[in-house]
């Protein structure tokens, strides 16, 4: 940070943005860890029970008592023995980058163990786990209100990650993290692992990783991964979180869903999704990066829905259920059916026919109207 000291009037609060360092620019990868990661003693920490299992070793809940404080539930990544030193580097990696972030909505490191083994990194502990498999487990239970809120959160992490200068590349359902007042928080800070541990990413034609479903095409098709390929995942979050949990483009093959998305085609609106989010979402999913908005703008609608929550009153898919229908089975543009009667009776609708005619969609080209408002 710059050193000469501002006047500033005592009553205003400097924030210091700090912009984020790679790990990699080090020549010592030990020097990144010391300066970011507070060294934590292996006597402070009480290991409870195995969580999951990470690429480099166990992940465990535990205790941390540090001295003078109070006991805090955490989390505990091991390295597991027989490493070699570019795991090493690899695992710490990870602290060396959480550690330079300090926001309510990205997780907290708390320390590392590197004096003695095995190797592990402390992090506060999200009681109820990855956000994909908590909202599966928990399918329809919240207001929308709730889910609003979720997104919010994740939106202000990542907004702040944006801020200092830090592309995520992975951020998924199954890289936020839960706790138990339902505050979601960004996680998974890998450097060349960020992809290496993720079972989503799958080889591109240039040799690279990545997770297809949630990536931007620019990113998929050169490499060009920003901020603005973070908003393109971030609207793809969205409706994991609409849609609780549900797999992007369920069964498409990566190399079907590269190719829809270059031909335009985007993820429906989830099932009483409020059309104000479903607009932001295609918003996020622009092809021309340059048009999708900034996490700061995501935030400030999100808070702008919530504090009117009528606006969440509109919804994408119980209405719209018709042109949905229409658009699945063949639109009129393309003269799959003849008549309004002949397209009803295909979609298994037929005794709808006088009704729709005496509210006046006498003709496709009205029906298909209807549908593009």
């Amino acid at each position: 940070g710059y050193n000469h000291t501002n006047h500033v009037p005592n009553n205003t609060v400097t924030y210091r943005l700090r912009t984020y360092i790679d790990p990699h620019t080090y020549e010592d990868p030990n020097q990144a860890i010391h300066e970011f990661a507070k060294e934590i003693d292996v006597s402070c920490i009480t290991i409870e029970r195995v969580i999951g299992a990470g690429e480099f070793g166990e992940v465990c809940s535990g205790l941390l008592r540090l001295p003078g404080k109070r006991e805090i539930p955490v989390a505990i990544k091991t390295l597991k023995a027989g490493y070699t030193e570019k795991q090493r580097r690899d695992f710490l990696g990870e602290a060396s980058i959480m550690g330079q972030f300090e926001h309510p909505n990205i997780i907290h490191l708390k320390g590392v163990i590197t004096k003695s083994k095995p190797v592990m990194i402390i992090t506060e502990y999200m009681e109820n786990g990855s956000l994909d498999t908590f909202l599966k487990k928990n399918d329809g239970q919240f207001t929308v209100i709730q889910l609003v809120g979720m997104l919010r959160g994740i939106a202000s992490g990542m907004r702040y990650l944006s801020e200092m200068g830090y592309v995520h590349r992975d951020l998924a359902a199954r890289n936020i993290l839960v706790n138990s007042n339902l505050v979601c928080k960004v996680s998974d800070f890998g450097l060349s692992r960020v992809l290496e541990d993720d079972p989503e990413a799958a080889y591109t034609t240039r040799g690279g990783k990545i997770p297809i479903r949630w990536t931007a095409p620019e990113a998929i098709a050169y490499r060009k991964f920003t901020s603005a390929s973070d908003v393109w995942s971030y609207g793809i979050v969205m409706w994991e979180v609409m849609s609780y949990g549900e797999r992007p483009y369920w069964e498409m093959s990566n190399q079907d869903v590269i190719k829809a998305v270059e031909e335009n085609y985007r993820l429906p609106g989830p099932m009483d999704c409020p059309t104000a989010l479903y607009h932001l979402m295609m918003d996020c999913w622009q092809k021309d990066r340059n048009s999708r908005p900034k996490f700061e703008e995501i935030v400030s609608l999100l808070d702008k829905l919530i504090r009117n929550p009528s606006s969440l009153k509109g919804l994408v898919n119980s209405s719209n259920r018709v042109s949905n229908l229409l658009v699945e089975h063949g639109s009129p543009e393309g003269c799959v059916f003849r008549s309004v009667e002949e397209w009803l009776e295909a979609i298994k609708m037929g005794r709808y026919t006088e009704l729709f005619m005496e509210s006046g969609y006498t003709s496709l080209e009205v029906v298909t109207q209807m549908t593009l408002e």
